[in-house]
């Protein structure tokens, strides 16, 4: 009896450690979130030239929102919705964040059959950085002017985005990379994520005042440092 108890203690004991390193090591949803932005902004270098306007707007932007998945919200609302996050390039080429964010919207032109997109939206000006660091909430278009961001090798699209338009936005769906039209999509802060991420609750314009140095959002800004030419 006490063999079998000694036993069953052991089992009890085993069960416990494991189940303590399976959730130390389980990916919390603001880590995945990096995760997946990560490998968004990855697979879009891997398009070669048709990406080399996004990396010099983004080299000469302000910022970028990445939203690694927006997928059709259902056949009752009929509209999108995405979960993503956001980091500043400051001015010397280092970058600040992240802030985590959600984008809603009604049309964000998918074609039909597809049913979820990589979405990269490229702060090109203070107008567009003041819209993601002045509240709660806004909605891009009118005020806040957006547009397809050009693509392949137009240097000199690139090099006028700033007077074009306040944000730039990109697509990435079944290996096809292109602009994309969102307008009338709303960016929403996320206070959940944000707090879970930083430790205690900050606001997005407070996020974004923080250095983006933590090992945890590195492997993002080397990806999108090698995206923009800075990593080889």
């Amino acid at each position: 009896m006490k063999k079998f108890s000694k036993i069953a203690v052991m089992f009890i004991s085993a069960a416990l450690v494991l189940a303590i390193a399976g959730s130390a090591f389980a990916e919390t949803a603001h880590m995945r979130r990096i995760r997946l932005a990560t490998e968004l902004i990855e697979d879009m270098t891997d398009q070669g030239s048709d990406t080399s306007a996004l990396g010099d707007v983004i080299k000469s932007g302000k910022g970028v929102a990445i939203f690694p998945a927006v997928t059709k919200a259902g056949l009752v609302f009929g509209g999108q919705y995405g979960e993503g996050l956001v980091l500043l390039r400051n001015p010397n080429g280092t970058w600040s964040g992240p802030a985590y964010m959600n984008v809603t919207g009604g049309s964000f032109g998918l074609q039909i059959g597809v049913q979820s997109v990589g979405l990269v939206l490229v702060i090109t000006n203070q107008k567009g950085l003041q819209a993601f660091t002045g509240g709660n909430s806004f909605k891009l278009g009118g005020d806040i002017a957006v547009a397809a961001g050009p693509v392949g090798r137009d240097a000199a699209a690139a090099t006028d985005a700033k007077a074009k338009a306040s944000i730039y936005s990109y697509s990435m769906s079944k290996g096809l990379f292109a602009g994309l039209t969102i307008d009338g999509s709303v960016i929403n802060q996320n206070r959940d994520a944000n707090k879970a991420y930083w430790g205690y609750p900050v606001s997005t314009r407070g996020a974004l005042n923080k250095p983006a140095t933590d090992r945890r959002i590195m492997p993002l800004v080397m990806a999108l440092k090698k995206l923009i030419g800075e990593v080889k």
